[in-house]
Parts: structure tokens; C-alpha cells; sequence
């Protein structure tokens, strides 16, 4: 929309990231076509490669992503075997790639790729590097074989991905101002950090955990709600009980601890059955979960401590009262 033709903005983008990574604080700077956790889809192609005998009827399609030098130090993927692709991997290079550990582990069952060829659409080019597997569009997502190609043999850069030291505000003015010093017709979209990128696309999710945590306290406050009117209820009952205990000697403290220790008694079963429930019932929403178990001892043990402190704060205050049971009025009623 500026005017530029595909030289000038390679120039461009050469120069704004040369000026990027000679600031204090930035550690890498790199453009590629597709931001991970974007709106916008991966490219796809149907791939072969060296010593790689496809099932019969079947073509093995991967996703993969066009990045520039510097993007996996920018991303913080680390590199496995190889290296990263290099300015000189333009389009009068001959054409490179790097392939994930997954993808590697699919086509060439443990053996080292690098140097090796791989068959993309029909072109065939030189693996350089291996990377670890990443996430690409989701937090959930199981590994899957992916591939990177040189952004200067492709497309032009669409994103710009930096590492840095920098707060958020103060390299979003710097950027500002490197394009503007470049050419002040142009500006930047929006820059955000990559945790609002990855927050962007667990808002439903979040959303989810917010009204299961909103559901999960008020079903709290009405259990301590119940246990509360039982309590009271059986303390109200067990006035001329309780007179007669202390009548016969009893103290205040003993009062209170057989009180406390009713209303712990029907937390014990309901704990138990709530327990049991949970642990049939968790396996259905092991999808739904992420870097935690449907059977996690420390949800489950966070859950029997807070249900404990609920229960307390419920019987005390009957237990408090039948302290303070005048055993003469009791007896007489």
C-alpha cells in the first residue's frame, strides 16, 4: 500500500531489523509470514523426503512457516542439530529448510536430517537445521511434524517477532521510531507481547475456568451453608443434653470439641463420597485440561483443605453457642 516493490521492501526489513538489534536490551529480531497462537492459518504442502516410502494412496501433508534469520533464537525454540537460516538463504541460494523433531522422527526414524533433502511440492531442497517441536496454534495441541522455509526465498515478512529485555511500552516507542526514521510513511500495527498473544487464544478457556470457579465457590458457600443450619438445628435439639453435661461437670471445652467433632464426622463422609464421585467423574474433562492430571493429587489435596477450613468456620459458631448453654434455663425447660 506504501509502494514498495519486493527489493525495496526486503531492504526495508533488513535495515528496521539491523537498527532493532543495536538497541540495549534486544536480544533477536526476525519477520515471519504467521505469528503462533495467530488468527491466521499455517500454509500446508504435501511432502516427501530422501529414503521416505509413503503408505501406499497416502501423501503426508505438514504445516509449516516461512521465518526469517533469527526467528528461533526470537521464539526461544531451541535448535537441535544445524543452524538457522541466514541472510544468504535468498532466492538465488539454493532452497533450505528445517524441520521439527517430530517431523524428523516421521521421516527419518532418529537419524540425524540435516544435510539431507526434502521434497516440498514437488521442489526438493536441503535440510540445514532440526529444531524442538513448538506450539503452533494452540496450548492443547499434540505434537505434530512441521517445517520452516527462508522467508527471503518465499514471501516478504508480515509479523516482526522480538526477544527483549525491554518493557513492553518502551520497545513499542522504540520501534516507532526506527520505522519512522526509515520512512516516516509508515507506521506499525499492533504490537503486543507474545502472553497477550497466547491469552487471546485461551479466552474461551479462561472464560470456562472463571465460571467453573464462580459455580465451584457458591456450591462451597451452600455446603457451609447446610452444615451451618444442621449444626444449629442439632445444638437447638440438644439443649437439656447439654445442660445435663454441664450440670454433671463438664467443661466449656468439652462441649465444644463434641460439637466440632459431629460436624467434622458428616464433613468426613461427605468428603469420602465427594472423593469417590470425582475421581469417576474427573476422566471426562481430561481433554478440557492442560499440564494437569484428572486425578492431580494437589487439586485433589487443595480440595479436602479448603472443604476442612469450610466445615470449621461452619461449626463454630453453633459449637460457640452451646458453650454458652446455662445448663440451670436448660434443665428447666
Amino acid at each position: 500500500a506504501a509502494g514498495y516493490e519486493a527489493q525495496r521492501a526486503k531492504d526495508f526489513e533488513d535495515q528496521l531489523v539491523d537498527r532493532l538489534q543495536a538497541l540495549g536490551g534486544v536480544e533477536s529480531v526476525a519477520f515471519a509470514r504467521i505469528t503462533p497462537f495467530g488468527y491466521r492459518s499455517y500454509s500446508s504442502a504435501t511432502i516427501g523426503a530422501d529414503g521416505y516410502e509413503a503408505p501406499p494412496d497416502e501423501q503426508p501433508t505438514v504445516e509449516y512457516n516461512e521465518v526469517g534469520p533469527g526467528y528461533f533464537a526470537a521464539m526461544g525454540i531451541p535448535l537441535v542439530s544445524g543452524r538457522e537460516f541466514t541472510r544468504a538463504d535468498n532466492e538465488t541460494a539454493p532452497p533450505v529448510a528445517v524441520v521439527d523433531q517430530s517431523l524428523a522422527a516421521q521421516f527419518w526414524r532418529g537419524q540425524d536430517p540435516v544435510g539431507r533433502r526434502l521434497q516440498v511440492k514437488g521442489r526438493w531442497m536441503q535440510v540445514v537445521g532440526v529444531v524442538k517441536v513448538s506450539k503452533y496454534q494452540n496450548l492443547t495441541e499434540t505434537p505434530m511434524p512441521f517445517f520452516y522455509l527462508p522467508i527471503r526465498q518465499s514471501f516478504l515478512g508480515q509479523g516482526l517477532h522480538s526477544r527483549t529485555r525491554l518493557a513492553p511500552e518502551t520497545m513499542a516507542k522504540a520501534l516507532v521510531r526506527e520505522i519512522h526514521a526509515l520512512d516516516a510513511n509508515l507506521a506499525p500495527g499492533e504490537v503486543i507481547t507474545m502472553q497477550e498473544q497466547v491469552d487471546r487464544t485461551t479466552a474461551v478457556q479462561r472464560m470456562a475456568v472463571a465460571m467453573l470457579g464462580v459455580f465451584g465457590g457458591l456450591a462451597l458457600l451452600l455446603a457451609a451453608i447446610g452444615l451451618y443450619g444442621v449444626m444449629s438445628y442439632t445444638v437447638a435439639q440438644s439443649t437439656r443434653e447439654l445442660g445435663l453435661r454441664m450440670a454433671l461437670g463438664a467443661r466449656a471445652s468439652d462441649l465444644l470439641r463434641m460439637v466440632m467433632s459431629q460436624g467434622l464426622l458428616l464433613t468426613a463422609g461427605g468428603l469420602v463420597l465427594g472423593v469417590a464421585a470425582a475421581l469417576g467423574l474427573t476422566r471426562l474433562i481430561g481433554n478440557l485440561l492442560y499440564r494437569v492430571s484428572p486425578r492431580d493429587p494437589a487439586a485433589f489435596g487443595w480440595a479436602f483443605v479448603v472443604m476442612t477450613i469450610a466445615s470449621l468456620a461452619a461449626c463454630f459458631v453453633p459449637a460457640w453457642r452451646a458453650t454458652r448453654t446455662d445448663p440451670v434455663e436448660a434443665l428447666r425447660d
